[in-house]
């Protein structure tokens, strides 16, 4: 039976069913728009299906539309371990363990580093051109915009008294890319159609007279040997209202049309798939349909997902700007809240278009949109597992899209066969691993670098999603089937793996990077592996509580258990270093470069809790001194992601104005007109500014976790609220445990939220006041196990409410 459970506080009434806003606030549309067309890729806007990805330019001679699909990889599996590693681990870390860094780093260069050879890069598809004719200098009232409620992008503009429409959208339920034009004078519709793929050798010819198909290979010569990549086929269909469409050798012309349609079917053959038949079978389908139909059926698949959060912070007079002046006002040092909650939208409508649950692979740096820049680098477009594919992800479940998260989980599964293979073959270990990078055909060895390529827990940290959705949802048969057998085998291997220090007697791991940093060793020498880096052993202390919990939940594996809390006793303690920052590895080094963007030891504060306000303080202090000491260097690397961990970092200290300084900082400084993030030129090899997504995605999930955190066992409400914002409400956002949360706030203060509860269980709140509880009007006793937090039992369905009172 559902309940609605009654809170009384000093001037607080919680147990209000539906709590309304603490004011009228803005109810302005999410849509960002430009008074011209984009002139580069920073500037043009995203649409996707979580597997086709399209980047649209607007243009009016000509549109640019440049096309992805995530399995569009060159590269092929292959053998990557290095296997000269077992024969030499023992006297690798002897040497470290001796204090001997400088000799063990060499050995690490020729004995564990892993061999690139043909590991490949996700790459562009290619483009989808349009050419219109010749408007001269009468072109007026254009308007370029992308709706982020219906996930459709829009380009409209008059020529000569006539008005031209464009829609863009890409349809997951129909697996295609659509574009919609209309003309407000019958028969004034011309315009030509081709297709090509990009950089990659291909083919285009027309197929009858209304159709195009372009066939090729992701054949690339710096990430493989321009011989070995996936096959692709794209065909374009055009249906025209009125007219008539003609075909030549490469292109067709639409006519004199009252209204016209594309349908774009991209497909590879990833995994054996045959891409002729799924681009045939896809464009058929979508032809027996009007594109009303299409739309329709569209929009309400992305709404069912988009609606669920809903995020006011208010509004000044800039909204009625368009978003590059108001961008540029931001950057400027004007107030603009209600840019930051387009920003925040932003991100979840990217993880929207970019991960579905039928999404064949998981999102990578870029997504799904490759802008031909991120290949060409060293560090590839592929799946970076220290840090920028987790955040990628770190709003999929607070931000109420755990969907979305289906493809990364898919991903992880399938990780464990290859990585068996490198637990066994370059550490002699069972279970599985799998070290700083991977991409789509199963690398799981160590990478080719040293300060990052034995990050051996770089799984582990993947791996933690698993965990994250059962907690939120507290889906017992996802914990069961799917996350405990990972789990469990990645703590098989670090079971076998680690080994007791000689000196220090923790269990440690190594040889092993804090990616991507170094240290001074006491030789003067720059170092980079040692034995037992913190974040190591923050990920390990994760890894083996959680099994340990989910083996009495699920109730197996007693002894298993049992193996893994000795272990857990043995492991490193989190350490406060001699200038009181968090240290970073097992010993008191100095840093190598004390400027770098990577803090990997504090994930400990987030998106782990190993490190909380209230439950370590003089760690959290240690925290923020680590922090200052980064961030306050004139030379601080201050890149998209980096800053995004700040938000979250600031959030978790309880610092709101510290957070919001940093959602500004992202959105003022690291992202481009198109409000996507990048990574600076001149950082971590970049020679420009590269567009990398995790910035959106990090600060998405920071500017939640301001707003809501459920880490410890509890649901904390405005946790992190800036002076900033002093008034506002957010619904929809999702807490550990189960709970679906509302909160509005006026003056700064709490005023309204709405806890529902998913699954039965407790529900703890940590409050300003103690309070007194009823349920259905009736006294119930409180247990409080501290003064600030009050604890409910509750049972699937039912409702906490907290409402201001006059009291």
């Amino acid at each position: 039976m559902m309940r609605t459970l009654w809170i009384l506080s000093a001037g607080i009434l919680m147990g209000v069913q539906n709590c309304a806003a603490a004011e009228e606030l803005s109810g302005t549309p999410l849509v960002f728009w430009y008074r011209q067309p984009a002139s580069r890729w920073m500037e043009s806007l995203p649409v996707g299906n979580g597997r086709l990805g399209a980047m649209v330019f607007g243009g009016v001679d000509c549109e640019r539309i440049a096309l992805n699909e995530s399995t569009l990889w060159s590269g092929e599996p292959g053998a990557h371990e290095n296997p000269a590693t077992r024969e030499h681990l023992a006297e690798i870390r002897a040497a470290l363990f001796e204090g001997r860094y400088a000799e063990a780093q060499g050995m690490c260069r020729r004995y564990v580093l892993g061999r690139r050879n043909n590991y490949g890069t996700h790459l562009p598809m290619g483009n989808l051109l349009l050419r219109f004719a010749d408007t001269g200098n009468d072109i007026g009232e254009y308007r370029r915009e992308l709706d982020l409620d219906q996930a459709v992008a829009r380009v409209a503009y008059t020529v000569r008294g006539t008005r031209y429409e464009r829609e863009i959208l890409c349809s997951n339920v129909d697996q295609v890319l659509i574009v919609r034009f209309i003309s407000s004078t019958p028969g004034e519709l011309s315009f030509e159609v081709a297709i090509d793929g990009g950089e990659n050798p291909s083919e285009v010819h027309a197929d009858g007279t209304d159709a195009l198909v372009v066939t090729g290979h992701a054949y690339e010569n710096k990430h493989s040997n321009g011989q070995c990549g996936v096959g692709f086929r794209g065909q374009v269909k055009v249906v025209a209202c009125g007219g008539n469409v003609v075909a030549s050798d490469k292109a067709l012309k639409v006519e004199h049309a009252d209204a016209a349609t594309l349908l774009v079917a991209i497909n590879t053959d990833f995994g054996g798939r045959n891409p002729g038949a799924l681009c045939q079978a896809q464009l058929d389908a979508a032809a027996k349909k009007s594109y009303d139909q299409i739309r329709d059926a569209h929009v309400a698949d992305h709404q069912r997902l988009f609606r669920r959060v809903d995020l006011d912070l208010g509004t000044t007079d800039a909204a009625a700007l368009p978003t590059d002046q108001r961008l540029e006002r931001l950057q400027n040092g004007g107030n603009d809240p209600q840019l930051i909650t387009t920003f925040f939208q932003y991100g979840r409508y990217l993880l929207i278009a970019g991960s579905r649950e039928n999404s064949p692979l998981p999102t990578n740096l870029q997504g799904i949109w490759n802008d031909n820049l991120a290949c060409k680098m060293g560090w590839t477009c592929d799946f970076h597992l220290d840090i920028n594919t987790q955040q990628n992800y770190w709003p999929a479940e607070v931000c109420n899209l755990s969907e979305c998260h289906e493809p990364l989980f898919a991903f992880i599964e399938s990780l464990r066969a290859p990585g068996r293979k490198t637990a066994r073959e370059t550490y002699g270990c069972p279970g599985w691993v799998c070290h700083a990078v991977t991409n789509a055909w199963g690398y799981t060895a160590p990478g080719w670098g040293l300060a990052w390529g034995a990050h051996a827990t770089a799984g582990v940290w993947l791996a933690s999603h698993l965990w994250d959705h059962y907690v939120f949802t507290g889906d017992r048969a996802f914990l069961g089937k799917r996350a405990y057998p990972v789990l469990k085998e990645a703590a098989e291997f670090f079971l076998d793996y680690m080994l007791e220090h000689p000196e220090h007697h923790y269990l440690v791991t190594g040889p092993s990077p804090s990616p991507e940093n170094a240290f001074i060793a006491p030789d003067g020498s720059r170092c980079s592996e040692s034995m037992g880096p913190t974040c190591d052993t923050v990920l390990v202390r994760d890894l083996f509580s959680h099994c340990i919990e989910a083996s009495r939940i699920l109730g197996t594996d007693v002894e298993f258990a049992a193996e893994l809390e000795r272990a857990l006793a043995k492991l490193a303690p989190l350490q406060v270093g001699k200038h009181g920052q968090l240290q970073e590895w097992l010993e008191d080094f100095e840093d190598a470069i004390p400027n770098h963007r990577h803090m990997c030891h504090l994930i400990a504060l987030y998106p782990f809790s190993q490190i909380t306000l209230n439950g370590t303080p003089e760690l959290a202090k240690a925290a923020r001194v680590t922090i200052e000491r980064r961030i306050n260097r004139p030379d601080w690397e201050d890149v998209e992601w980096s800053r995004g961990n700040l938000i979250n970092f600031y959030a978790r200290l309880g610092d709101g104005d510290l957070a919001h300084d940093s959602v500004v900082g992202l959105l003022g400084k690291l992202t481009d007109t198109n409000l996507l993030t990048f990574s600076v030129g001149g950082i971590a090899g970049a020679p420009q500014n590269i567009f990398v997504i995790d910035g959106n995605s990090s600060g998405t999930a920071g500017i939640a976790e301001m707003l809501l955190q459920s880490h410890g066992g509890e649901i904390n409400l405005l946790p992190a609220l800036p002076r900033a914002w002093p008034n506002g409400r957010v619904t929809g956002l999702r807490a550990r445990g189960g709970f679906e949360v509302d909160v509005a706030w006026k003056g700064g203060r709490l005023t309204e939220s709405t806890i529902r509860a998913t699954i039965g269980g407790t529900c703890r709140i940590r409050t300003s006041l103690p309070v007194q509880i009823k349920t259905m009007g009736r006294e119930t006793p409180v247990q409080r196990p501290e003064p600030r937090v009050v604890e409910l039992p509750v049972n699937a369905g039912d409702t906490v409410c907290i409402a201001a009172t006059d009291r």
